[in-house]
Parts: C-alpha cells; sequence; structure tokens
C-alpha cells in the first residue's frame, strides 16, 4: 500500500514549489495549506488515483474523519475498486466512515451501471437488496409494477414508462424499527428512477442523452441516505418511495399534448416529454402524503436550471418551510456536501400554465423558460399535503459528472447521501 501522510505546510523542492503532493522514499505527502483544505485535500486524492495509485494507506497526525472522508471522494475511482486504509483508530469513527463509504460505493454503483442493466424492477430490487442486508427484520416492501400502476392510480409513473419493453414499477419500502404496524411514519423519502431518459418525443440530441443512465441519481440518493441513516441508529418509522421508468419512444408513448389526471385530482398537460421526472415525483409525492409523515424529502436529477445556477459543486434545495430550508442548508454544510437554496413561493404553482388543464409540466421553451428550476419545483409543491406535512426538495445538480474533473472520477458522487440522512437524523 502506498503510505499518504499530511503536511500543512507548502512544499518547496523537487516536485515544484506549492505542489499538492509530494513523495518521498516512504510514500506520498499531501500538502494542504492554503484556502478550502479538503477541496485540497480530495484533489489530492483525485491526483494520486489518475495516476494510478489503487491501494493506499492513511497515515500520521491530522487525519479528522472530515479530511479522510474528503481524501476517499477524490480517489474512489469510477469503475475500478480501490482499497483504502483509514487512519481513525477510534472505532466509532471508523464504522462511520466504512458506513459512509458503503453507501456512497452503492450509489456509484447503482448509477454508474448502464442502462441496459439498471432497468426499472432492476434497481427497485437492488435497492430493497441493498437496504435489507442493513437491517432486514425491520424492512418490509411492495412493489406495483407495469399496467398495475393504472390500477392503483399512479399515472405518472406509468405513461413516461409505458413505451419500454421493461415495466415501469413504483417501489414502497417501510423502514419500522419499532416493532408496531401502527406506528406514525416519521418522513417519506422520494425519488425519481428514471434509468434511462431518451427524452421521449422531446427527444434528446445524442450528447444530452450519452449521460442519462445517471437520471436514477434522485432515487439511488434517498435509498442510500436510509441505508446510513439505519447504520447511524435510525429509530424511527421512515418510508422509501422509488418512481422507476425508462423514458422511450414507441407507438404507445405519451405524447405532447396528452392530459393527465393524477390521483388527488391535478390534471396535468404534457407539453414536454423530456420534463418527465415531475411527472413520476408528482406519483411518489401523493403516496408520501397520504402517509400523514410529518415530513417528506424528494430528490431528483429534475433540471439542467438547477445546474446553471449552482454548478455542479452544490446541490440546489427548494422549500416553503423556510426554517427547515435553513436546517437542510446548515446540514450540508456539517457534513461537506454543499447545497443551496433557491427561490420558491406558492405563486410559483402558476408558473406553468396550461389552457386544457390545472398546469402543464414545463413551459413551452428552452429549458422550460426563466427560473426554470424553481417553477419545477413548484408544480411539485401541487402534490404535496401542505398542511400536514413539511416538504424539501433536493434538485441534484451535484450528484453526477459527465467527465473527470480536478476533484472527482466521471459518474456519481454521492453528494446529497449525508445531508439526507442527517434530515432523517
Amino acid at each position: 500500500m502506498l503510505r499518504i501522510t499530511l503536511s500543512s505546510e507548502a512544499y518547496s523542492g523537487a516536485w515544484g514549489d506549492n505542489a499538492l503532493v509530494a513523495f518521498q522514499t516512504e510514500g506520498a505527502v499531501i500538502h494542504f495549506s492554503g484556502d478550502y483544505p479538503l477541496r485540497r485535500i480530495q484533489q489530492a486524492g483525485r491526483t494520486l488515483q489518475a495516476q494510478g495509485a489503487t491501494q493506499v494507506a492513511l497515515e500520521g497526525e491530522g487525519w479528522s474523519y472530515e479530511r479522510q472522508w474528503a481524501f476517499y471522494c477524490g480517489f474512489a475511482a469510477t469503475s475500478q475498486s480501490v482499497e483504502l486504509k483509514w487512519a481513525s483508530v477510534d472505532e466509532d469513527e471508523l464504522e462511520l466512515l466504512n458506513a459512509r463509504r458503503r453507501s456512497a460505493d452503492w450509489v456509484r454503483q447503482v448509477v454508474n451501471a448502464t442502462p441496459e442493466d439498471m432497468y426499472p424492477e432492476k434497481l427497485a430490487n437492488d435497492a430493497v437488496e441493498f437496504l435489507t442486508q442493513i437491517d432486514g427484520d425491520n424492512i418490509s416492501h411492495e412493489l406495483v409494477v407495469g399496467d398495475d400502476l393504472l390500477t392503483k392510480g399512479w399515472i405518472g409513473t406509468h405513461s413516461v414508462g409505458r413505451a419500454s419493453s421493461r415495466p415501469p414499477v413504483m417501489l414502497t419500502l417501510d423502514f419500522n424499527p419499532t416493532g408496531n404496524p401502527d406506528a406514525p411514519v416519521s418522513a417519506c423519502l422520494v425519488g425519481k428512477g428514471i434509468t434511462f431518459d431518451s427524452g421521449g418525443y422531446s427527444i434528446k440530441p445524442s450528447a444530452g442523452m450519452v449521460a442519462m443512465k445517471c437520471d436514477m441519481g434522485g432515487a439511488a440518493t434517498v435509498t442510500a441516505a436510509l441505508g446510513y441513516a439505519i447504520e447511524q441508529g435510525l429509530n424511527q418509522r421512515v418510508k422509501l418511495i422509488l418512481c422507476c421508468a425508462e423514458n422511450l419512444i414507441a407507438g404507445d408513448a405519451y405524447k405532447l399534448g396528452d392530459v393527465l389526471t393524477y390521483k388527488n385530482g391535478v390534471t396535468v398537460e404534457v407539453v414536454n416529454t423530456d420534463a418527465e421526472g415531475r411527472l413520476v415525483l408528482a406519483d411518489g409525492l401523493i403516496a408520501a402524503s397520504e402517509t400523514k409523515a410529518p415530513l417528506v424529502i424528494d430528490a431528483a436529477t429534475l433540471t439542467g436550471a438547477a445546474m446553471m445556477a449552482v454548478g455542479s459543486d452544490y446541490n440546489a434545495i427548494f422549500g416553503l418551510n423556510k426554517p427547515l430550508l435553513a436546517k437542510a442548508q446548515q446540514l450540508s454544510e456539517l457534513v461537506n456536501e454543499p447545497a443551496w437554496p433557491l427561490p420558491l413561493e406558492k405563486w410559483h404553482q402558476g408558473q406553468c400554465p396550461s389552457h386544457y388543464a390545472d398546469t402543464a409540466n414545463s413551459r413551452v421553451q428552452k429549458g422550460g423558460g426563466m427560473g426554470g428550476a424553481s417553477n419545477a419545483a413548484g408544480f411539485l409543491s401541487r402534490f404535496v399535503d401542505g398542511e400536514t406535512t413539511n416538504w424539501i426538495h433536493f434538485d441534484l445538480a451535484a450528484c453526477f459528472n459527465d467527465s473527470p474533473n480536478a476533484r472527482w472520477a466521471a459518474g456519481a458522487t454521492g453528494l446529497g447521501v449525508a445531508n439526507i440522512a442527517a434530515l432523517l437524523l
């Protein structure tokens, strides 16, 4: 194993002044002096992995929990397994690092999988298997598949996924550690699970479609967040709802101009089949509201507008409950998964008007028009029972990179998992 130590002093020597990583006979030294030390440590991890290191041991002084995790984020690879020995000798800290790694690695595994291998039923079953391995004694689940979705009233998920030969699925998983089947549900997690997004008849260009295996990043993130929270001792009942589909083109695909009538009575005109994520999430949010849970969290790779607003280092967060929004941002800083609130008010519900329905699923403009991320969140808010539920929406701008950069390998990042787990706890 390559030994990795830390130094808070700037380097000056054979590797160049202010080198981030310097190599010595006994291993490598990361010089993290300057602004944003965690970002520099992560960048060093990425540099070492890109240079071919696959087995490292963190040794010496200065390896706090946060610094070890930052290194791992950079060191994790897209499709190659890596071996890392943590520096920590504190048992609780080791357990936390290992639990967080298991969740982040699972996100990478499922999000980076090919769309041929990761389809709606496979995603739902993998989520069940992952959580059952953590605490199977307290988990039950139900799958609603294909045309049975219509019987149950889940028209959004069925409409988006019906053109695929691999049927759409809604997974409801119940984690109930209380032992009481009548225990109240303390929180619901809802995830967008579009395992591949062609855009439907609003078809994407190849450049915009090639990475669309990542469009189930929301489902992966909330599943991993629940697993991470369980490993940290979550002792309240939580339900997980994943809305899974492939958004493809066929003779029976849903079309622009269709009007969908949801279970809560809201009618939606489809003006963009590439704004499909909000259509499936609407089902999940209705189902979550039916539980009367006081907290509902949804996560989705929902809009390019959020990425334009906050870039790829932050997730965008939305909510009508301003104290809850502030808490989510505070927790994001605590776990070093940056999140930033974007505007959302009740009047955003009217920003996607329709002549034929209560609302449209977007605006007939490129990217959904000005304020597209807020308009999408406003659409989602129509499907939350605002009288009984505190709701927060994560638009996961930072959960996936199309190509490697200075701090991340290509593919899934896992950003958002610890933030959502912290909200549950």
